[in-house]
């Protein structure tokens, strides 16, 4: 597990984008920072905990529909 620190603006989908390059695996970050559940944007400097993303990689099958023409 690694931290974080926020700048201002972030949200819990972007941070996820920036550190797993998915915004669907926000719901890991969320679970281990529940002080911060109810945070919709981040002010500068906050630290998050950030758990290690499962090792699944992307497949067209787990991608949705307007995303799967961008994996080889």
């Amino acid at each position: 597990m690694d931290n974080y620190r926020t700048i201002q603006g972030d949200a819990w989908d972007s941070i996820a984008a920036r550190l797993y390059g998915n915004e669907y695996l926000s719901y890991l970050l969320v679970d281990a920072n529940p002080m911060h559940r109810l945070t919709v944007l981040f002010s500068a400097g906050v630290i998050l905990t950030v758990p290690d993303a499962p090792a699944k990689p992307a497949t067209v099958n787990n991608l949705p529909p307007w995303k799967r023409n961008s994996v080889t």
